[in-house]
């Protein structure tokens, strides 16, 4: 049986340690497929004394990073600490190096991928990241090798727990968002500053990686349209309800016009759409190809052990390409297309306006959304005087158009709020 293949792993947290154990635990499985031993010959670590119940030696664990991507005998680097710096360092060094990438650092590969693919082409080394979208759910590798044969024209996906989790809940139990999300906190869903997640910038690097591969284009989480979660009320969605529709949040990412569309925000979606089913912390997203047609990839998008999975799926493939003195397919580019601001993005709204209860409000209103060529699917209005609400859904129009119509609404004097404005996706 030909020697081990050494690997160095960087960070033992929650996904790191998981990761470890799997490598104990699976060890003969993982040789067998391989053909050759996995050896974890050292752990890159904050802090040396904290207590670590795992089954490797403790001399292995270092706070040396550096000095151990640097070991001549690692073969396959490991990183799961996540951030930009010093992770970007660290890999940069690694592939320069010529060894083989294996991360789930999706912020990194949002913000910088294309620094990191040019180092592992310049070097030969192998990049691999499925765990950077989605945890354990296998859909990376299939944009990049099942559905290389095909065109992708748009892919639709939940893919941050914490929001689907807030989202699913406000939609069960009627609950406003802090009360979600003070219930995702308890049961360990959400971070203790839960920005990332709830404002849409965990999901816009996700969706960034996803068109980047998708459209053989490079696109960057700057290039992302995003909008979060917090502004969603317990009113939008009784509004949703009503319409037979939930609340998600959604990267969207599309091809249309030789252009790139991408963006994150949340949506109203028709309860017949398959991600609608998607509650608690699963993540799934949804792709449409020319020949292929529609296909869905669904599971646990978060977790120690989901995201180590992916991690050893990953260095399996770059243990075996080493092994056969092989590499895998470089970053696929080519296409170069141009990202579309969100202005040109053609969409639907949901608004509900408090106006005055008086004639002409409605004539008023409907002249507005003439002035900007926005047409009105349809209208309801509930409550009286004070208590009056119009609630209005558009037809798809540029999002422009529609900004631009939101913001003349406000200025009108019989407009006392906009209460609320959504995007309505799925129809």
């Amino acid at each position: 049986m030909p020697q081990s293949v050494k690997v160095a792993l960087l960070g033992c947290g929650t996904v790191g340690s998981e990761v470890v154990r799997l490598l104990h635990e699976q060890e003969d499985d993982l040789t067998a497929r391989i053909g050759a031993p996995l050896e974890l010959v050292g752990v890159a670590v904050r802090r040396l004394g904290k207590a670590r119940d795992l089954p490797v030696d403790k001399s292995i664990f270092t706070t040396d990073a550096l000095g151990l991507i640097k070991r001549e005998d690692v073969d396959v680097v490991v990183e799961v600490v996540g951030g930009i710096e010093p992770a970007r360092t660290w890999l940069l060094e690694a592939l320069h190096a010529g060894k083989s990438v294996v991360t789930a650092n999706k912020a990194l590969l949002g913000e910088d991928g294309a620094t990191l693919h040019k180092a592992a082409a310049d070097a030969g080394a192998d990049l691999y990241y499925e765990a950077s979208v989605a945890g354990a759910i296998p859909l990376l590798r299939p944009l990049r090798e099942s559905l290389h044969g095909d065109r992708i024209t748009r892919v639709t996906g939940i893919v941050n727990g914490t929001t689907n989790f807030i989202l699913s809940s406000m939609d069960a139990t009627g609950a406003g968002f802090a009360e979600a999300l003070e219930e995702a906190t308890a049961l360990g869903y959400a971070e203790a500053d839960p920005t990332a997640d709830v404002e849409g910038f965990d999901a816009a690097a996700k969706a960034a990686i996803l068109a980047s591969m998708a459209f053989h284009s490079r696109v960057t989480s700057a290039d992302v349209y995003r909008e979060g979660i917090t502004e969603v009320t317990a009113a939008d969605m009784a509004s949703a309800k009503a319409m037979g529709c939930t609340i998600k949040l959604l990267c969207i990412a599309s091809k249309t016009h030789g252009a790139v569309s991408v963006r994150v925000h949340p949506a109203m979606i028709p309860r017949t759409h398959p991600l609608a089913g998607v509650g608690d912390a699963f993540n799934a997203v949804f792709v449409e190809a020319e020949a292929a047609g529609q296909l869905m990839f669904y599971g646990r998008g978060a977790g120690g052990a989901p995201t180590a999975s992916a991690v050893l799926g990953d260095v399996v493939a770059v243990a075996r390409n080493r092994l056969a003195g092989v590499r895998s397919a470089s970053e696929s580019a080519y296409a170069d297309l141009p990202v579309s601001p969100i202005g040109d993005v053609l969409t639907r709204y949901h608004i509900s306006l408090d106006v005055s209860d008086k004639a002409g409000v409605l004539a008023a209103v409907a002249g507005v959304f003439a002035r900007h060529g926005v047409s009105i699917a349809t209208v309801n209005q509930s409550g009286r005087g004070n208590q009056a609400v119009l609630v209005i859904v558009t037809h798809a129009a540029p999002d422009r158009a529609l900004a631009a119509t939101v913001a003349e609404l406000r200025a009108l004097d019989i407009v006392r709020a906009v209460a609320s404005v959504l995007r309505v996706e799925g129809e």
